[in-house]
């Protein structure tokens, strides 16, 4: 019974001692307290499909709806990427296959596809009629994608291609519904765009480049910009000031990035840019960071621990970043808030579209910097706009 007794202290010992280091090592990280954080409905998932810019848009109109005293919808993302497929087909085949036709897209779809097509809700158009519970578009895209390259091969086009076209899509997303109930009453997809009381035409998008006038407009030249889409364009400083206006006067925004950063870590729901230039240390701590491996330096540089020095950033550096392909249009989210860490840095609350299994159930938090050197354009209400802002821009 002694060596027992003696055997469960050991092991109580041992018990606690883990548990203390688990906590421990669950207490190191960012800690972050919301500055202002407006409304948005949950975190959804987009699984296996490259439809994020319509999950993005989306989610910004759902923040929207809430904001005008509409209430809460959970409208259908499948819907306008159906139709897009529909327009991306049209267009690619109209120029011979000599533009983008892939599973991306830009905020302005959103906007577009609801002025033309009108809009349903998800319980209405799940876009799921191919046997399973989630999107996965891997043989969608393979099949749309032959089909056109097939088409732009004949030497001349026949007129039966959209009607078949058409079909694919009825096979994989489901047929379009001509009406829907919604809490009792019915509704055509136009007169559900208009319930919403959303006026799309107050959308615009803003982005931050050198190789475009500042407060002009131009077609930002990425591939999934099939539509051939304007955005605003101004200097950096004005970026950030724009975004946090409108994040203080109660808009969300529709944020299309890059995530294929190191700095970015879904696991850790941080998004930063540490600076990995040391030549500011010296003595000892020079010392120590020079008889560090290569991969020991690395892991110190991203260890997510709310240590890092992250990089300043200029408006060269987007600039160059963005010439020689270091940052892609590479993933639209929706920023909602911004926050603090516990050293005070300023970041900002973002909602992706992979699921609600994370840290901030679907959430994470990026830096100013890692906003600053990584946003490609943002979507946002133009009545966020400050009046000075609306002058510069002409509107």
């Amino acid at each position: 019974m002694k060596k027992i007794i003696s055997l469960a202290l050991v092991a109580l010992f041992i018990g606690t001692a883990a548990f203390a280091q688990d906590k421990k090592t669950e207490e190191k990280g960012y800690e972050f307290t919301m500055v202002k954080e407006n409304p948005s409905t949950p975190a959804k998932d987009q699984s296996r499909s490259g439809t994020c810019w319509s999950f993005a848009g989306v989610a910004l109109l759902e923040s929207e709806i809430i904001k005008s005293g509409n209430g809460e919808y959970d409208l259908s993302e499948m819907w306008i990427v159906r139709h897009a497929y529909m327009e991306k087909a049209e267009k690619y085949i109209r120029f011979h296959g000599n533009i983008s036709f892939s599973a991306g897209g830009g905020f302005h779809d959103i906007t577009e596809m609801i002025k033309k097509y009108g809009i349903v809700t998800e319980e209405a158009y799940p876009g799921l009629n191919y046997g399973v519970q989630k999107h996965n578009h891997g043989e969608i895209d393979k099949v749309l994608e032959s089909f056109c390259k097939t088409i732009i091969a004949q030497t001349t086009v026949s007129t039966a291609w959209k009607t078949a076209f058409n079909a694919i899509l009825d096979s994989y997303f489901g047929v379009l519904p001509t009406s829907f109930t919604y809490k009792g009453a019915t509704y055509t997809p136009d007169s559900f765009a208009k319930h919403l009381g959303l006026n799309l035409n107050d959308y615009i998008e803003i982005g931050s480049f050198t190789h475009h006038p500042f407060y002009s407009q131009f077609i930002i030249e990425i591939p999934d910009n099939w539509m051939l889409g304007t955005i605003n364009n101004v200097p950096l400083d004005d970026m950030i000031q724009i975004m946090d206006n409108a994040i203080e006067n109660g808009y969300t925004i529709g944020w299309g990035s890059d995530v294929s950063e190191k700095g970015f870590s879904w696991k850790n729901a941080v998004a930063i840019i540490p600076d990995e230039d040391k030549s500011d240390l010296s003595g000892t701590e020079r010392d120590k960071w020079e008889k560090l491996t290569a991969a020991e330096k690395a892991k110190a540089n991203y260890a997510f621990d709310g240590t890092a020095k992250e990089k300043t950033i200029t408006q060269t550096m987007r600039q160059e970043a963005f010439d020689n392909y270091s940052t892609t249009d590479d993933h639209g989210m929706q920023i909602v808030g911004i926050a603090k860490d516990q050293n005070g840095n300023k970041f900002y609350k973002v909602k992706n579209s992979w699921g609600t299994e994370s840290k901030y159930d679907g959430y994470f938090f990026a830096s100013e910097t890692f906003i600053k050197y990584k946003t490609i354009d943002f979507m946002i209400n133009k009545n966020a706009l400050s009046k000075e802002m609306k002058k510069k821009l002409g509107l």
